[in-house]
């Protein structure tokens, strides 16, 4: 492999080892041919004015990328239409961002719009991002379209706006990545400290049909969400993130939430991490999720929080000292409906042996609520009360009140430990039909 020194505007069509030191590329360099391997062990490309690429390559296969330096560019490395492409121990920082302390983000850019940030990756299949420093900027990794990626141990610390993002990405894997402390502030009419701490920067965030992927031992600490995933365009159209694996994921101390999950279907949370945010999991209109193993800790306003959700499974967890463990509710919106005709209520949940320790309410379901805990001001017609949820096998203890139904029917809430919870053990509240049988430590009235 012979040694080449950077030019501006070089166009590589053969391997290179590229010979160190700091070079100001304002127009950067473009691959041309497939199977070419830039080697850059000290060698750092400057950009000017946070504009145009670093490293360009498109319709590529079997390209590799190794050891470069970046920065001042609006995207460090952007390729499309690449086959087995390889982007590895690569530092890419300052690239172009947003004024700080200014705008709520929009999550639903195409690729022709997308933010600026280290790597930017549009219909690329089967290729590799690992062991990248993609720090300090707006963005880590972009990807629109692709398939089949393998992106592991990658620093997307400290960026203000997506650690790592996914829109129209499947069938991928995302393990042992490192996306704390991405936040951002948008101020709002009243002063200073006036506005949304979170704007929606987000540790990992997926949208637009971003299905069959695994996150595995992640984190996404601090961030204004950890780990954001929304299946329902700004037009209506449905559009899930479905199927997704997280697990050994730890997404705590958001200002917001943990785990966001909207209008999705047949994601699992096993195993992870979701302390001390308002709310651990967030998961409205969603269907069919599996909460297995889960460490939720010191939520202030829920551990796992569901509007119109329907068939979930969740076991095995561990609430302790947050608002509410579970707070489940129903809310009518007719737009949503629309669009998912099936989640009109919430229903059909499986609550099984969990362990829910010094909350305020452990589980609380009720019907026709905002946020879970303010009357809606127009109530559903009766046939969208909550329904058919079973509360079964769980230890619920030292909670302000262990188990709350609020117009909610037919229940089942059967051999659960409920003792010293401090107003109630159980609390019906104008719903009917529920079955409360073998509890142990009830006494009189539930209490």
């Amino acid at each position: 492999m012979k040694t080449v020194r950077p030019t501006n505007g070089m166009e590589l069509t053969e391997s290179a080892r590229l010979e160190p030191g700091v070079y100001f590329l304002p127009s950067g360099i473009s691959i041309l041919r497939s199977g070419v391997a830039v080697l850059a062990e000290g060698v750092t490309f400057v950009g000017a004015n946070k504009e145009g690429v670093a490293v360009s390559a498109s319709g590529l296969e079997g390209v590799s990328i190794e050891g470069l330096s970046i920065r001042d560019y609006y995207h460090g490395i952007r390729a499309s239409q690449c086959t087995e492409l390889s982007i590895k121990r690569c530092s890419i920082s300052s690239t172009a961002e947003l004024p700080p302390n200014t705008v709520f983000l929009d999550i639903w850019l195409p690729s022709e719009q997308a933010y600026g940030g280290a790597i930017c990756l549009s219909a690329c299949k089967s290729s590799t991002v690992e062991s990248n420093n993609l720090q300090h900027q707006m963005n880590g990794l972009l990807t629109y379209g692709c398939s089949n990626l393998s992106v592991s141990k990658n620093d997307c610390n400290y960026n203000s706006g997506f650690g790592i993002h996914l829109f129209e990405t499947c069938d991928s894997l995302f393990d042992e990545n490192s996306c704390d402390y991405c936040c951002r502030f948008e101020p709002r009419e009243g002063g200073l400290h006036f506005g949304h701490m979170g704007a929606d920067a987000t540790g990992f965030l997926a949208v637009k049909n971003s299905s069959r992927n695994k996150f595995i031992r992640n984190t996404a600490r601090l961030g204004g969400d950890g780990f954001f995933l929304a299946g329902l365009s700004p037009d209506g159209e449905p559009c899930g993130c479905n199927d997704n694996l997280f697990e050994e994921n730890d997404a705590s101390l958001s200002p917001n939430i943990a785990f966001e999950s909207t209008f999705c279907e047949r994601n699992v949370y096993r195993n992870n991490f979701a302390d001390r945010c308002n709310y651990g999991f967030w998961c409205g209109f969603s269907k069919d999720f599996v909460i297995d193993g889960n460490r939720v800790l010191w939520n202030r306003q829920a551990g796992i929080a569901v509007e119109n959700g329907v068939g979930f499974m969740v076991k095995n967890n561990h609430f302790q000292s947050n608002g509410h463990g579970i707070l489940l509710w129903s809310h009518f919106v007719e737009n949503f409906r629309e669009a998912y005709p099936d989640r009109d209520t919430s229903r059909d949940w499986q609550i099984e042996a969990n362990r829910f320790l010094n909350n305020g309410i452990g589980i609380r379901i009720a019907a026709d609520q905002d946020h879970g805990i303010r009357n809606q001001e127009t109530p559903a017609p009766p046939e969208f009360r909550p329904h058919s949820h079973r509360i079964v096998g769980n230890d619920i203890q030292g909670n302000r009140v262990g188990i709350e139904l609020v117009r909610s029917d037919r229940n089942t809430i059967r051999e659960n430990r409920i003792h010293d919870n401090v107003e109630a053990g159980i609390r019906l509240d104008d719903s009917s039909g529920n079955e409360v049988v073998n509890n142990l430590g009830l006494r009189g009235a539930y209490l």
